[in-house]
């Protein structure tokens, strides 16, 4: 039994919060420069060079690559031969938010109440957590800062098994459509297929953790991921909606078992600025 202060957890996570904003994973980057090569619309190409000259900005001068800096989304891996000391595992969490939203300068966004009041919690907290207990004696966490252009535009079916994959695919395109340049094109397109109306939608956002090109290990889905991804790319709608064929950088699936009566299908739309980063404790 390895024993792991909760302390540690909150250093941790305090500078995840910080970098994820701060820094555009490599992945993302290196699509972006290569939809530059492919994009036929002399606006689309300004715009996706705008795009990676603010990464850059963002990197070299350490501040925020886009000013909603979201709500923290921590996936935690908890190994059950770990033991926490020191404390509440959430309340850790929530410290090591406060901390980076403080420290690392970036705006906070959270409401304490969704329609009444609304009043911000000034801290960002609190974060939703997302902990899986996994073999081992290691603390994984990741976490991604999700904002609210993207997460507004996401949307959840509750298909019948008939509809099949002419339903998904519909459901898909009329989503990514209606979206139009509401999440800041080019986007990732995250969906989750199978499972409950929770766990699809879990599904779905996870799969945005996803590096940009990586396919789902089921030759099916993966075949499925890129007809999307090309039909989502006809649309026009472009980067930042000005026209062009770079809609989406990547459309991502993941799957689960599902009821024999249910088809639950899941869109969790990602910006640009796919912001996640990990560390292991």
């Amino acid at each position: 039994m390895r024993e792991v202060n909760v302390e540690e957890i909150t250093k941790t996570v305090e500078r995840l919060c910080i970098e994820s904003n701060y820094y555009l994973p490599k992945d993302v980057k290196m699509a972006l420069e290569n939809a530059i090569v492919k994009e036929e619309s002399p606006l689309g190409k300004e715009i996706l060079s705008d795009i990676l000259k603010n990464q850059e900005i963002a990197r070299t001068n350490k501040v925020p690559i886009c000013q909603d800096t979201g709500l923290a989304v921590i996936f935690l891996e908890l190994g059950q031969d770990v033991r926490l000391v020191g404390g509440n595992l959430n309340d850790a969490i929530d410290e090591g938010v406060r901390r980076g939203y403080s420290n690392g300068y970036l705006r906070k966004s959270a409401v304490d109440d969704p329609f009444i009041k609304r009043k911000n919690t000034g801290d960002n907290t609190p974060a939703i957590i997302h902990t899986k207990i996994v073999s081992g004696e290691r603390v994984k966490i990741i976490l991604a800062p999700k904002g609210g252009g993207s997460e507004n535009m996401s949307a959840l079916a509750m298909l019948k098994p008939s509809d099949g994959i002419t339903g998904i695919k519909k459901f898909v395109i009329d989503t990514v459509e209606k979206a139009g340049s509401n999440p800041c094109p080019p986007i990732i397109v995250g969906i989750g297929i199978g499972g409950t109306i929770e766990k699809t939608t879990l599904i779905a956002k996870q799969s945005l953790l996803r590096k940009v090109g990586e396919h789902n290990t089921n030759p099916k889905v993966a075949e499925l991921e890129e007809e999307l991804l090309h039909e989502i790319n006809k649309l026009g709608i472009g980067p930042q909606g000005f026209g062009g064929r770079t809609t989406a950088l990547a459309v991502n699936i993941e799957t689960f078992p599902a009821h024999i009566a249910s088809m639950p299908v899941a869109i969790n739309i990602q910006c640009h600025v796919a912001r996640h980063q990990e560390a292991i404790i």
